[in-house]
């Protein structure tokens, strides 16, 4: 029997993250710089409270007319966010994201942050290719398959 492939085994460690009253344009040059889609977001205490993306910032401020320099994170960030713990199996993350119709998780130890599991983190293990390949068909069309 193979041994579980933890979340921990294949997450990238040491989340850039934001806070909530960040403005969009901060968010937006860190997500450039970092070279990453998705900010988890937290408070003074690291608590996670939503994640931001290059999507939210288009969509919920620039679209809508806001001015991305005044624009709080938090009135644009994704407040309900589907987490993964470092000890769940990764084969388990990639059902999640699949139920989630979404890319990355943050992964969480239950009080703080840890790092940020992608779709492309589970590609890169031969185990989850073809989990993460169903996974990404579905988040890429926008289909729930539960």
């Amino acid at each position: 029997m193979m041994e579980k492939l933890t979340v921990a085994r294949v997450m990238q460690g040491g989340a850039v993250t934001c806070d909530p009253g960040d403005t969009a344009e901060r968010a937006a040059l860190l997500l450039a710089r970092c070279n990453v889609g998705m900010l988890p977001v937290v408070d003074g205490e690291g608590r996670l409270r939503g994640v931001v993306t290059d999507r939210d910032i288009v969509v919920r401020c620039v679209a809508a007319g806001e001015d991305p320099r005044q624009t709080p994170v938090r009135e644009v960030m994704t407040r309900s966010v589907a987490t993964v713990s470092p000890t769940e199996d990764a084969a388990e993350a990639a059902r999640k994201m699949r139920r989630e119709q979404v890319r990355r998780l943050p992964v969480s130890d239950g009080k703080r942050i840890l790092g940020v599991v992608s779709l492309g983190d589970l590609a890169r293990r031969e185990r989850l290719r073809a989990e993460a390949a169903e996974a990404f068909a579905d988040v890429a069309s926008n289909r729930h398959k539960l």
